[in-house]
């Protein structure tokens, strides 16, 4: 059975998360639907990581099997025609080697998230954002990210349900930029790593907003994760700012 790549963007706001849930909409579950219109029979893809209800996909990466050979934009247009009207988009499909797998070839995964700062309520981006309206020192908030990077036991920023073997990671990007856009100002927070525990970057993200916000010094980020216990965590942000970016591997297979 020939082996396919998605390269999959979708607004995470209907759905209950990326995994397949049996009473509830989910990201898989539509793909796997529009998938049973071309090959009638189950069907279950594997994706690069799974995102929390209401977190978003610019460059989620699946695979599937299917029993007829396709031409990869050709399938893509199928699917896509078959997704309508979900707000979930193929937008690149590529034929992998049969030991190929979305998640167990990744290197690295990319996350990016989008905090708004004004004071007008949030119109357009509305579900793509998350706004706060007092100013926010970035400065601070990368003084209080530079503890973050590297390899720790990240206990304190892992949820309670998280089902990962060991709470330590190797974090290597953790960067803010602050942006114009026609909205307002955003701050810009882009983060890697090869894994992440279950909310792990919100867990960082509301922090560091403390920290920006001047409620948290610093150098109290530090003390939170060297403390390994989730309740010295800031708030956890909420879903609607994050982003699944990008996933690299060894060999793009989109290339």
């Amino acid at each position: 059975m020939p082996r396919y790549a998605l390269k999959v963007e979708y607004h995470g706001q209907p759905y209950s998360g990326w995994q397949r849930q049996n009473d509830r909409p989910s990201v898989q579950g539509a793909i796997e639907a529009a998938l049973l219109k071309l090959e009638n029979r189950p069907h279950k893809i594997a994706a690069a990581g799974r995102t929390d209800a209401g977190v978003h996909g610019l460059g989620q990466v699946a695979h599937c099997d299917l029993e007829k050979d396709w031409d990869p934009f050709r399938l893509s247009e199928a699917l896509n025609f078959h997704l309508k009207p979900a707000p979930v988009s193929i937008v690149d499909c590529a034929l992998v080697p049969d030991d190929w797998h979305a998640r167990f070839s990744a290197l690295e995964r990319q996350y990016f998230f989008r905090l708004l700062v004004r004071r007008a309520p949030c119109g357009h981006q509305a579900g793509l954002v998350w706004q706060v309206q007092n100013p926010m020192n970035i400065d601070a908030m990368r003084e209080g990210a530079s503890h973050l990077i590297g390899q720790h036991d990240f206990t304190t920023f892992r949820s309670s349900i998280c089902q990962s073997a060991s709470p330590i990671k190797n974090l290597d990007r953790l960067d803010m930029e602050e942006v114009d856009t026609r909205w307002g100002l955003e701050i810009h927070f882009h983060v890697q790593a090869r894994s992440f525990l279950h909310n792990q970057v919100r867990s960082f993200v509301g922090t560091l907003e403390r920290v920006g916000a001047g409620t948290w010094a610093p150098d109290r980020v530090k003390e939170a994760l060297v403390a390994r216990k989730r309740d010295a965590c800031g708030p956890v942000s909420p879903p609607r700012g994050l982003y699944l970016a990008n996933v690299r591997y060894l060999t793009d297979p989109f290339a």
